[in-house]
């Protein structure tokens, strides 16, 4: 689904000096073909189509990564079995996705005439072929060599003028991935210190005005962090499509069902993922305190 359901990447930085950054998935943008479909599907239906659950299982890695790397910046390597059981059950696959149904339900509420488009585009070869070629582009990214390989490619691209970069670019604008992937990566900040503050943890004695202020502190670093990363996802997602693929793509995430199921996207997977920051600050400032998570 587009850079929506490519997951945006959802970066939490600067919680803690020495903290690092949080790789969490997002949802990004998906342009659709305008294809009718026989009937209106339901919204599980549409799921079932987005591949969903498969998305779900790769930002479950993600997160067991990111976990395993908060261990070592936060805790020094040494945060026990009660860590890693919390970090597995915070990312819990059944309960992300009920989750991102249920939010994904409300935000699609009153839109039949548009699930028709939606479910016509990714039900279709090029559109499922578009869903492996996110999922599989999402996973690949997670070996750091592999990040750096594509950012290698697209700075070579750049200087090569390729038209397939401002193909992206337009893909990129088109569904708006920076911004909303830093909307996204700064309410999962948020969440994370009103969890620590839940439990007094590090940021019990910080007001919300003073955790807003540090959230804001962290939106360059957060927007760098989106530009660099955005770009090459989607040429190495989008790489094996020909250009008169991508131009699908590109027309389907301009048009109105695109742009609602766009936004729908990035509405649930940012109601999954707070939550699940919000549950990380919680387990946090548990193990900072001494206590059983």
């Amino acid at each position: 689904m587009n850079a929506r359901v490519n997951f945006a990447k959802v970066c939490l930085l600067g919680l803690f000096a020495g903290l690092g950054s949080l790789v969490m998935a997002d949802a990004k943008p998906v342009p659709l073909l305008q294809i009718q479909a026989s009937k209106v599907p339901t919204v599980s239906e549409l799921v079932n189509t987005l591949k969903i659950a498969d998305v779900i299982d790769v930002m479950r890695q993600e997160g067991l990564q990111y976990g395993d790397s908060m261990e070592q910046d936060l805790f020094s390597g040494d945060a026990g079995a009660g860590w890693a059981a919390a970090v597995e059950a915070i990312y819990d696959e059944p309960t992300m996705r009920a989750r991102f149904e249920g939010a994904f339900g409300a935000a699609l509420k009153g839109s039949d005439a548009d699930l028709a488009a939606m479910e016509g585009f990714f039900a279709s070869d090029l559109g499922q072929r578009i869903l492996t070629l996110e999922i599989e582009a999402r996973r690949s990214l997670m070996d750091q060599a592999v990040e750096d390989a594509a950012q290698a490619r697209v700075e070579d691209m750049m200087a090569e003028a390729a038209p397939r970069i401002e193909a992206l670019q337009t893909f990129s604008d088109t569904n708006d991935l920076v911004e909303l992937n830093i909307a996204g990566a700064m309410n999962a900040n948020l969440a994370f210190f009103q969890g620590l503050a839940e439990v007094g943890g590090a940021a019990g004695e910080m007001s919300e005005q003073d955790m807003l202020a540090n959230v804001w502190g962290q939106e360059a670093d957060i927007r760098a962090e989106t530009e660099a990363w955005v770009l090459p996802y989607l040429a190495l997602a989008y790489g094996p499509l020909s250009d008169a693929e991508l131009a699908d793509y590109i027309a389907f995430s301009k048009s109105e069902a695109g742009q609602k199921l766009n936004h729908a996207l990035f509405s649930a997977f940012d109601t999954v993922f707070t939550q699940i920051s919000r549950d990380l600050g919680r387990a946090a400032g548990k193990q900072m305190m001494g206590e059983d998570i």
